[in-house]
C-alpha cells in the first residue's frame, strides 16, 4: 500500500516536471521566433487589436468603477483618523502600484486569454495544427509569437489607461459626490506619485502580459494531453488556461512586489 501512494505521488512529480519542461521550451521557442525573420506585422497588428483595442472599453469600465469604490471606502477610512485629504494619494498609489496592472491583466485574460486558448485549442483538435506543420510552417511562430507581442504592446498601455481612469473614478466619489476640495484632491495625486510607482505598474504590466499570454496559448497548442479530444476538451482547456493565469498573476504580483519594495 505504501509502494502504490510512493509511486503515485512520484508519477505526479514527474508528470508536473514534464508539463514545466514542454511549457518553457514552448515559452522559448516562441521568444527565438520573434526575432525571426520575416516579421509577421500583419498578424501581430491583428492581434494588438484583438487583445488591446478590443478591451479598451471593459478596462475603462471596471477602472472607472474600481477608483468610485476605492474613493467612497478611501474616504471613510481615512476621515476617521482625520486624513481625507490624502484620498488623492491613496486612489492613485494603490491604482499604479496594485490594482491597475492586476485588474487590467485579469480583464484581458478573461476576455482575450480565454479566446486565444480555445481558437488555438480547436486547431489542435480539428488538425489544423498539423496541416501547418505538414506544410513546413511552424506552428508556435505563426500562433505564439504574434501573440505575446501584442500582450506586451498592450497590457501596458491598458495599465495606464485603468490608472487615469480609476484616478478620475475616485476623483468623481471623493470630490464630486462627497465634497473634498477638488484642488486637494488633484495636488495630492501629483505630489504622491513617483516614477519608481509607474516602473513597477509597468514591470508588472510587462510581466502578466508574457506570463498569461504563455498559459493560455500552451493550455490551447497542447489540449489534446491534458483535456482530451472534442468540445469537452477545448472548454476544460480554455477554464484551466483562465484559472492558471489569475493565479499567476497574484504568484507573480507578489514576487515582483516583494523584489521591488
Amino acid at each position: 500500500m505504501l509502494i502504490k501512494s510512493i509511486e503515485k505521488f512520484g508519477k505526479k512529480i514527474l508528470s508536473l516536471l514534464e508539463s514545466m519542461g514542454r511549457a518553457i521550451l514552448f515559452f522559448l521557442t516562441g521568444m527565438m521566433h520573434i526575432f525571426t525573420l520575416p516579421v509577421q506585422f500583419a498578424k501581430i497588428i491583428d492581434q494588438t487589436w484583438f487583445i488591446g483595442s478590443k478591451s479598451i472599453f471593459v478596462i475603462i469600465l471596471t477602472g472607472l468603477f474600481t477608483g468610485m469604490v476605492l474613493g467612497l471606502q478611501g474616504y471613510y477610512s481615512l476621515v476617521k483618523v482625520g486624513s481625507e485629504a490624502a484620498l488623492g494619494a491613496a486612489v492613485a498609489l494603490t491604482l499604479i502600484s496594485e490594482l491597475g496592472p492586476v485588474f487590467t491583466a485579469i480583464m484581458v485574460t478573461a476576455r482575450a486569454g480565454s479566446s486565444m486558448a480555445a481558437e488555438i485549442g480547436i486547431m489542435r483538435i480539428s488538425e489544423q495544427i498539423d496541416a501547418l506543420k505538414t506544410m513546413h510552417i511552424n506552428p508556435v511562430r505563426f500562433l505564439f509569437s504574434p501573440r505575446i507581442i501584442a500582450a506586451v504592446i498592450s497590457f501596458p498601455l491598458l495599465t495606464a489607461l485603468f490608472d487615469v481612469v480609476g484616478i478620475i473614478g475616485g476623483f468623481i466619489s471623493g470630490s464630486i459626490m462627497l465634497g473634498i476640495n477638488q484642488h486637494v484632491y488633484m495636488d495630492t495625486v501629483i505630489q504622491s506619485i513617483k516614477i519608481h510607482d509607474i516602473n513597477l505598474g509597468f514591470y508588472k504590466a510587462f510581466a502578466f502580459a508574457v506570463v498569461t499570454t504563455t498559459i493560455c496559448c500552451y493550455r490551447g497548442y497542447y489540449t489534446h494531453l491534458y483535456s482530451g479530444f472534442g468540445a469537452r476538451g477545448v472548454s476544460l482547456s480554455t477554464t484551466n488556461a483562465v484559472v492558471q493565469s489569475c493565479i499567476s498573476i497574484f504568484v507573480f504580483d507578489y514576487i515582483i512586489t516583494f523584489f521591488w519594495i
